[in-house]
């Protein structure tokens, strides 16, 4: 495993993180679970992402039970606020009184006292900015997270939430967006932004939700057990890519793979590696082998000419337009 730094900040975080957003407490049994973080550790992870709204909060219990007794100081643990997670009017955005009470919530379920990274799931726009942000500095001065960060906000956004931390001297210092060769929205804004602040990327999707592996032929029937056919979440996120052009042309990356040695769901996540601003790609799994193959993707340097060739087979494909916010992007809520 590869390490990084979390954009200038001093937190090192694995090249590779650990996700569990549709899988644990929801897709896949606690024993498989318990399963695949084991072998994340295994190879070298430390880095574990979850968010409180995941499988209705059971997620964070499951992974809280996979890492106990693991040494603490040892791991990256990161979660997030926003989603609703109860059915009250203040259970859900980034108003005072939900994010004091999801953090606690949060750490109660994942058995720790602390996260290393506490992220704002979205954007709120009905509560104003300088109130979310006083929360956060509480919630770092109570020692219950000691970074924070954003997922899905607009480098604008980001711009003012940074201004503000800093005028509360708290550690802003992630952001967490969908990024893959298919999806590259943030390179136009986010990413440069980021970069003059000192905000490094954490990004989930790297594969697409599977279609960057290859296993979606185009004018074939969906796999059986594929996250196209879930109900949970991955079949409308999936569907996004499930067009003939789209699935052709990541056909056309298998040679590329095997040129690089590389399996194309290992392509994929070197390829999002291959941006200095991101720190580490989120890979998540449904059993323990998928894990150690995707982990393999650390520490890979893509040729320039290899760059290139994806590019040419995918330009007419790729998705760069900034304007298409989380609410027009495809469908799913890691």
């Amino acid at each position: 495993m590869e390490f990084r730094h979390l954009g200038r900040s001093g937190l090192v975080v694995s090249e590779i993180a650990y996700g569990n957003w549709l899988t644990h407490g929801s897709q896949v049994e606690e024993e498989a679970a318990l399963a695949c973080v084991r072998a994340a550790l295994d190879v070298g992870i430390t880095t574990f992402d979850t968010a409180d709204v995941y499988a209705e909060t059971r997620a964070e219990a499951v992974l809280g039970r996979a890492l106990k007794g693991e040494r603490r100081e040892g791991l990256e643990v990161l979660t997030k606020v926003f989603w609703p997670t109860g059915p009250g009017r203040n259970d859900r955005g980034l108003g005072r009184k939900h994010i004091m009470e999801s953090i606690d919530g949060s750490l109660r379920r994942l058995q720790t006292d602390y996260v290393d990274l506490y992220q704002a799931h979205r954007y709120d726009p009905s509560t104003p900015l300088e109130e979310t942000m006083e929360a956060f500095a509480d919630v770092v001065r109570a020692g219950k997270a000691l970074y924070i960060g954003v997922s899905e906000w607009t480098a604008q956004q980001i711009r003012e939430a940074h201004a503000l931390a800093r005028e509360l001297r708290i550690p802003l210092v992630s952001s967490q967006p969908q990024y893959s060769m298919l999806w590259r929205v943030i390179e136009a804004e986010v990413v440069p932004t980021c970069e003059e602040l000192g905000i490094g990327q954490i990004v989930w999707s790297p594969i697409a939700q599977g279609v960057l592996t290859g296993k979606y032929a185009p004018g074939a029937p969906l796999p059986a057990g594929s996250r196209a056919t879930d109900d949970k979440g991955g079949a409308n996120f999936v569907s996004r890519w499930l067009r003939d052009d789209v699935l052709e042309r990541v056909q056309r990356l298998r040679p590329l793979a095997d040129q690089a040695g590389l399996s194309p769901a290992q392509l994929a996540v070197a390829w999002v590696l291959q941006n200095a601003n991101v720190s580490a790609a989120i890979i998540g799994a449904s059993r323990p082998e998928q894990v150690g193959e995707n982990a393999k993707a650390a520490g890979v340097r893509l040729e320039a000419d290899l760059l290139r060739a994806v590019d040419e087979v995918l330009d007419p494909v790729v998705e760069r337009d900034p304007a298409r916010t989380a609410e027009t992007a495809p469908k799913g809520r890691p």
